[in-house]
């Protein structure tokens, strides 16, 4: 006898029905039925074709919200944070370059310039 224990047990979810858990359960129904009104209503409308690509269309956002998972966050969820981060509060990120040449050989101009500050002061001395 074999006992399968997940390696991460956030990730556990109980499958209810052919191996889906509630909330895709859920999200699989609505899909369908959405596919399935939107094929009696629009069936006098359309061609065949063309009438099971709009199906597949209208129930494609209902079955995205059931499996849709992306860094832990369902589909509503990522949905909320690209509005936030996009809409709601952007902001813009500048990109400011630095010449590391430049910083290397500044410190050195420096050095320079002070000798030659104190090479002038000597002289002034000296005479």
């Amino acid at each position: 006898m074999r006992v399968q224990i997940n390696n991460e047990f956030r990730d556990y979810s109980e499958a209810l029905f052919f191996g889906l858990n509630m909330r895709q359960l859920i999200f699989s129904a609505l899909a369908c039925g959405a596919a399935v009104g939107s094929y009696f209503l629009l069936k006098e409308r359309f061609s065949l074709e063309t009438l099971s690509w709009l199906c597949i269309l209208i129930a494609s956002p209902f079955a995205a919200l059931g499996f849709v998972k992306y860094n832990g966050m369902n589909a509503e969820q990522i949905v909320w944070a690209w509005i936030k981060c996009d809409i709601l509060m952007p902001y813009e990120l500048k990109f400011r370059s630095e010449n590391a040449f430049e910083k290397l050989g500044k410190p050195e101009e420096e050095k320079g310039k002070k000798r030659k500050k104190n090479k002038k002061e000597a002289d002034d001395v000296n005479i």
